[in-house]
């Protein structure tokens, strides 16, 4: 299937690894000129490189703190500047940390709200006015399972990643008429780098080999599986192409049917 990127410009927040950085590759083997900013510029230009020789394709890299919004609006700007134009925004950042009620305090939980949904919000009005100059516009919002059922120990994510739904599906209702379309993608259990130090901590814990590591993980899941990031970020190719332009203010899981609702 030939999704429509070629030529397109996305940009990735958090791209230099993990998600990000997978969404990163996956757009520009479609054809897309990749802008992604990350705080570690070493991780910036390995990143780069490495899809550069993949895809043969231009990607531009910034070093900035999503959380900030001079950062983030210097990334936009930056990259427009440097191309013209933008079509795809994928908003993406580090989980906050682990741990349930009695683990934080007041100010924790305004820390995560930063990290998750100030960082969406001050990326969604940067590129919001180049998408209705042109009539049309992706826009991808990165959350977590959490957001449909929350889990014990991720409290702070629980709560600051919700936001990112409401702000998502409120903002997809008036960016529709200009042809932009606004969803959310929540991925369960995915092997990144973090997912596999959780593993082999737990292996050299408790002297167990990989499948019984992966066990605790893998019982919740139907299809007996870690997901795979390239499922992922196939799955953001999929929203950012045109096939998707009748599909907005939606929240896609892509979670092996973890989720148990309905």
């Amino acid at each position: 299937m030939d999704f429509g990127l070629k030529g397109k410009l996305a940009l990735v927040m958090a791209g230099s690894k993990g998600l990000g950085k997978a969404v990163a590759l996956r757009l520009s083997l479609e054809g897309a000129v990749v802008s992604i900013i990350s705080r570690n510029f070493e991780s910036l230009e390995e990143t780069k490189k490495e899809i550069e020789n993949a895809t043969k394709n231009e990607v531009f890299i910034f070093q900035g703190d999503v959380t900030k919004k001079e950062d983030v609006e210097g990334w936009v700007l930056s990259t427009v500047k440097e191309f013209g134009t933008l079509h795809i925004l994928f908003t993406n950042a580090g989980g906050p940390p682990s741990g349930g009620f009695f683990d934080f305090k007041p100010e924790d939980y305004l820390k995560a709200v930063n990290l998750n949904l100030m960082s969406t919000i001050y990326a969604v009005y940067s590129v919001v006015p180049y998408m209705k100059a042109r009539n049309w516009g992706r826009i991808i919002a990165s959350t977590s399972i959490s957001v449909k059922q929350p889990l014990d120990n991720l409290i702070l994510s629980n709560v600051s990643r919700v936001g990112v739904v409401a702000f998502i599906k409120s903002a997809s209702n008036v960016l529709a008429p200009f042809g932009i379309t606004a969803n959310v993608i929540a991925p369960g259990y995915t092997m990144t780098e973090r997912v596999e130090s959780l593993i082999s901590d737990k292996m050299e814990k408790e002297h167990v080999p990989v499948e019984e590591a992966q066990k605790s993980i893998i019982d919740n899941i139907p299809m007996g599986r870690i997901g795979t990031v390239n499922e992922f970020a196939s799955t953001v190719a999929f929203l950012a192409s045109e096939q998707a332009s009748y599909i907005t203010g939606v929240v896609l899981p892509v979670d092996g049917g973890f989720i148990k609702g309905i």
